[in-house]
Formats: C-alpha cells, sequence, structure tokens
C-alpha cells in the first residue's frame, strides 16, 4: 500500500484518498463539505479529475489526506483509472434516491479490485440522506450489501453536514492503523538487530487546515 511521509512539509503522513461512484451522487460536495465546509447547490458534472486537500491528527500523528473527485461519466473512465494508483482509501458514493447508482456499486468495486491497490480501506457511503422523502435505497440494503462485500457503511448528506466528517475520520484512521502496524513490524524487526525503541501514541482524531483546488461541481 503506497503512502508518503513527509515531516519536512509540516505532516508525518500523505494519504491518498479517491471519491468514486455514478456521476450526480454528490462526490463534488462531499468534498467541498470535508475540506471548505461549502456546498454548491448549482453544481455541475466533474471533467476530468480534481482533488482537495485537508490535514487532522490521528493518534498524535499528522495526517494529510489528499482527495481525489473522479468523474463518474463513462467517457472520463480511461482517464480516471490512472489515478487509483498510490490510493490507500476510497469512498464508494451512490444516491439513495437513484436506484441505479446503488446497483452499479459492484461495478465500482470491480474497478477498485482492478485499478487500485489489494489493501485500499474502502467505504460505502450512501449520499443525500436529507432527501429520505424521495428514498429509492432502503438504509438496510446499503448496510446489507457494505457486510457481503466487507465494507464499513455510513449514510451522509453533504447538504447537511451529515456524517461527512465522521467518514473521512474513520477512513484516515482505519488508513492509519494499518501503515503504524506495518511501521511497527518494521522497526521491531530493526531493533532486534539495532536495539531501536519503539514510540507509542494516544488517540486524537481532529483538524485543521483547508487547502482546496475548484469549487465544487458534480
Amino acid at each position: 500500500m503506497a503512502y508518503k511521509v513527509d515531516k519536512v512539509h509540516g505532516y508525518d503522513y500523505l494519504f491518498k484518498i479517491v471519491l468514486i461512484g455514478d456521476s450526480g451522487v454528490g462526490k463534488s460536495n462531499i468534498l467541498s463539505r470535508f475540506t471548505r465546509n461549502e456546498f454548491c447547490l448549482e453544481s455541475k458534472s466533474t471533467i476530468g479529475v480534481e482533488f482537495a486537500t485537508r490535514t487532522i491528527q490521528v493518534e498524535g500523528k499528522i495526517v494529510k489526506a489528499q482527495i481525489w473527485d473522479t468523474a463518474g461519466q463513462e467517457r472520463y473512465r480511461a482517464i480516471t483509472s490512472a489515478y487509483y494508483r498510490g490510493a490507500v482509501g476510497a469512498l464508494l458514493i451512490y444516491d439513495i434516491t437513484k436506484k441505479q447508482s446503488f446497483e452499479n456499486v459492484r461495478r465500482w468495486l470491480r474497478e477498485l479490485k482492478d485499478h487500485a491497490d489489494a489493501n485500499i480501506v474502502i467505504m460505502l457511503a450512501g449520499n443525500k440522506a436529507d432527501l429520505s422523502h424521495h428514498r429509492a435505497v432502503q438504509e438496510s440494503d446499503g448496510q446489507a450489501l457494505a457486510e457481503q462485500e466487507g465494507l464499513v457503511f455510513l449514510e451522509t448528506s453533504a447538504l447537511e453536514a451529515y456524517n461527512v466528517e465522521k467518514a473521512f475520520q474513520m477512513i484516515l484512521l482505519d488508513i492509519y492503523k494499518i501503515v503504524s502496524k506495518k511501521a511497527l513490524a518494521a522497526q521491531d524487526a530493526a531493533s532486534s538487530s539495532t536495539q531501536v525503541p519503539s514510540q507509542t501514541t494516544a488517540i486524537k482524531v481532529g483538524d485543521y487546515d483547508n487547502n482546496s483546488r475548484k469549487c465544487c461541481s458534480n
């Protein structure tokens, strides 16, 4: 699993996360809500790929999340497939008011399997929970699919900022746990010959810093 450690630029880890799902499910508004706490009512479909960043603390370490918003339209798939490389997390989003976007979840999972690291952390999110009166996909159906595929599941609302923060914090924490376990194993192996002591940290998940590119779309 690829990630970057960079103390010089003020963070301990740089994790690449991709947002995937059909066009119109709200990927770009989820991105802008998390990185800038903004929501655009009049959004347009993303063309190609955009990204934004935000830095948070995870277990005492500074983690910079680089979040890529991939276009959902078929004609951009050949372009965006390259951007799965190096991703350590993915938020797979469907629209609870659009049954087809939910039915396409397994197709997106196959695409991740084809292009992303086998150990990528994936969360399934049913977006637009604020439109529950137009619901076409039951929350229980989303939960059942997530359990079948071994995914974490949440319903979100970019409009109401519901569970957006939680979704990213959960993904980043899971990624960090995987990375830190590998680092600890390597440290233990090294200490057996160099006697270098290991370090421990306390859990703290907070946030700061908003850096983004381009206003919301999709």
